[in-house]
């Protein structure tokens, strides 16, 4: 065998092996059943998105749940309100840090 022929050879080679290895491959891709990932809402999730605002339970502002300010308060602490009144009935005034309220 001459030393041209070398590279050639492995050339072959190789696409023979990776040829054989994709055929493999789709074979066991074929067999296996589409994975389908549901989410569950759970009720803590749906109570916060129906109120409006929230404040914290040792503040004195209240926000929307989308201000920065609301973000940086722990979900233990967290009170929710669906109106700007009950809000103000309990104590809290809006954050000047939050636009619209």
């Amino acid at each position: 065998m001459e030393k041209r022929q070398v590279p050639y050879i492995l050339i072959l080679i190789l696409s023979a092996s990776l040829a054989f290895g994709l055929g493999r491959l789709s074979k066991i891709e074929e067999g296996k059943p589409a994975l389908i990932i549901e989410s569950q809402e759970s009720e803590d999730i749906q109570i916060a998105t129906s109120s409006k605002f929230v404040a914290s339970k040792t503040g004195t502002k209240y926000y929307y749940p989308s201000c920065s300010g609301a973000s940086r308060i722990k979900e233990t602490n967290k009170v929710w309100f669906n109106t700007k009144e009950q809000a103000k009935r309990a104590g809290y005034s809006p954050a000047t840090n939050c636009e619209g309220l």
